[in-house]
């Protein structure tokens, strides 16, 4: 089962509609997918290569990214691609698309994650969200993002017990990478993966 679609848990909400009130042009929503697409290839390419191969897809006519949008585009994705928290997820040995599955509390959970780099004594995992507009604080994410990250979270302990993991959101809307505290995805763990535990049996009566 999807996190996303643990029963009795809302559903991840929709994408941010390209010609909103936020983005009325819809250029946002475009530069959102393309740097989305960037994330997901680039570091498939040499380091030292990859700014050009960069600036060489969204100079292509079809994009229809003014030079300044370009450059704009250009700037945020190396800004992400060189954030200190991402340096593993990006480096040798990361894994793109990376399926997840694994059965917690008698429930299977099955999906697929961005970014995964699995470390001797930690592991970092992050997911791109395209075309939303960030909230300024972690604890301000949509809970549905917070309970498919614990889902995640969840089945990595489950792999590899004893190691620390680390989970990030990167906002392509605007190239911000956001970590996501432990305590918030403790309290935002899909219940169904976390069941209470069972009262106590009463006490026969003397």
């Amino acid at each position: 089962m999807a996190p996303s679609r643990l029963a009795g848990e809302e559903t991840v909400p929709p994408a941010a509609a390209p010609h909103g009130q936020k983005d009325p042009s819809g250029r946002r929503f475009r530069r959102g997918t393309l740097i989305h697409a960037l994330l997901q290839h680039l570091p498939e390419h040499p380091e030292a290569a990859r700014e050009a191969v960069a600036q060489r897809h969204l100079a292509r006519p079809g994009h229809g990214l003014s030079p300044e949008e370009q450059e704009a585009t250009r700037a945020e994705v190396m800004r992400v691609l060189h954030h200190p928290a991402l340096a593993e997820a990006f480096g040798p040995g990361s894994l793109s698309e990376a399926p997840l599955a694994g059965r917690i509390g008698g429930v299977t959970v099955a999906g697929q994650v961005d970014r995964l780099w699995i470390g001797g004594d930690r592991i970092v995992v992050a997911d791109y969200k395209t075309n939303r507009p960030p909230p300024e604080r972690a604890e301000d994410v949509s809970p549905a993002y917070l309970r498919q990250m614990a889902a995640y979270r969840a089945v990595l302990r489950a792999a590899w017990p004893g190691r620390r993991i680390e989970c990030l959101l990167v906002w392509t809307w605007s190239g911000v990478v956001m970590p996501l505290p432990e305590s918030l995805l403790d309290r935002n763990l899909p219940q169904a993966l976390n069941p209470s535990p069972s009262p106590a049996p009463a006490a026969e009566p003397a």
